[in-house]
């Protein structure tokens, strides 16, 4: 990923496989906001203890920053479940409730998810020019919210998975992220060859991590998409807790960052 510095001090990261493409995707840091600890400084959310009033502060300052309207990214009132809403101009400025992903064909509409440690997943079909995002905790990955995205835009748009460039932004990696025998179980349950996604770095007497970049990337791989089509940021969040924050790594003490992204016009378009 390429880290951006904004001339406001906000502090974006965008995908290196999306440079060229006709879209825009910004995942945002902890930096150029105005809260005080324990979300210093760039929160997107209130769920956390933080005031709306610094929230929509924070908010219009990243939206400056990349160049966009602050009253027209759709947004979700996520449930880490797999539940997709399609969306268009006339959704501007939303909240869609019991949905963890956006699907659109609106070019300039702004989708946005926030996050602590769960996967945000950006697909995009450059033949169909549809854009979608999800968010994927260990439930949506083992119940396969990712696909659940490529599917809806499958449904909606015709979109063709080899066609799709995926990418799989900062989030909490295999090496900070240690589960209990409940995560075990329902991967095991639910996705495919999942032994494959745990590894015990400090021996088989000890709990498992779980590899929610490999689950996701996996899961889009079997439907379809391209493996070179798919870029994992391998940015731990619970590890780099300087730039972004952390439900584990803060002990829950902290706010949360986006992904924004939005389709540009084509050329000829």
């Amino acid at each position: 990923m390429q880290r951006v510095v904004h001339a406001n001090g906000v502090v974006t990261y965008t995908f290196e496989s999306l440079v060229g493409l006709p879209l825009r995707a910004h995942v945002s840091t902890r930096h150029g906001g105005v809260s005080p600890a324990p979300w210093a400084s760039l929160n997107f959310s209130v769920a956390r203890g933080d005031t709306p009033e610094r929230v929509r502060a924070n908010r219009a300052r990243f939206a400056e920053a990349v160049g966009i309207d602050p009253s027209t990214p759709v947004v979700c009132r996520q449930v880490h479940g797999t539940g997709v809403a399609k969306v268009d101009w006339e959704q501007a400025g939303s909240a869609q409730d019991g949905s963890d992903a956006l699907i659109t064909d609106a070019v300039g509409l702004p989708l946005s998810l926030v996050f602590a440690d769960c996967v945000p997943v950006l697909l995009y079909d450059p033949v169909r020019h549809v854009l979608g995002v999800c968010h994927a905790g260990w439930r949506g990955t083992v119940n396969g919210a990712a696909a659940a995205t490529l599917w809806a835009m499958q449904a909606a748009y015709g979109t063709a998975a080899a066609d799709v460039v995926a990418c799989i932004g900062p989030s909490i990696g295999p090496a900070s992220y240690e589960v209990g025998e409940e995560v075990v179980a329902m991967a095991h349950a639910k996705l495919a060859r999942a032994a494959r996604f745990f590894h015990y770095p400090n021996g088989p007497e000890h709990k498992p991590h779980f590899d929610l970049w490999q689950a996701n990337a996996a899961q889009l791989v079997e439907q379809g998409v391209r493996p070179d089509r798919v870029e994992i940021a391998g940015v731990d969040t619970a590890t780099r807790t300087d730039d972004f924050f952390s439900h584990r790594g803060e002990r829950g003490r902290c706010g949360l960052f986006g992904m924004t992204a939005w389709l540009t016009p084509r050329r000829g378009d």
